[in-house]
């Protein structure tokens, strides 16, 4: 069994390509969902309340990352309420 894509180079190179999906978030387009400013969002990554990876000098973050933070802080508010 091959573990080659099927097809000839000639067929490979010419199937149709769609856009790439973007995988990751910034600092500032999770500052910007979330309502906050880049710093905290930077500061959140640090501390690890957020989970973010570093790309060279850039953090980058999954979507489940953020939905897990939200989730979090929905989880801590909900605990809190009388």
């Amino acid at each position: 069994m091959s573990t080659m894509a099927s097809g000839s180079p000639e067929q490979r190179r010419k199937a149709p390509v769609g856009p790439i999906q973007r995988r990751w978030y910034t600092v500032a387009e999770v500052a910007e969902m979330l309502g906050y400013g880049p710093t905290k969002v930077r500061m959140m990554c640090i501390s690890g309340d957020l989970r973010s990876l570093k790309d060279g000098g850039s953090r980058r973050i999954l979507p489940a990352w953020v939905d897990e933070y939200v989730a979090m802080r929905a989880a801590e508010a909900e605990a809190d309420w009388p």
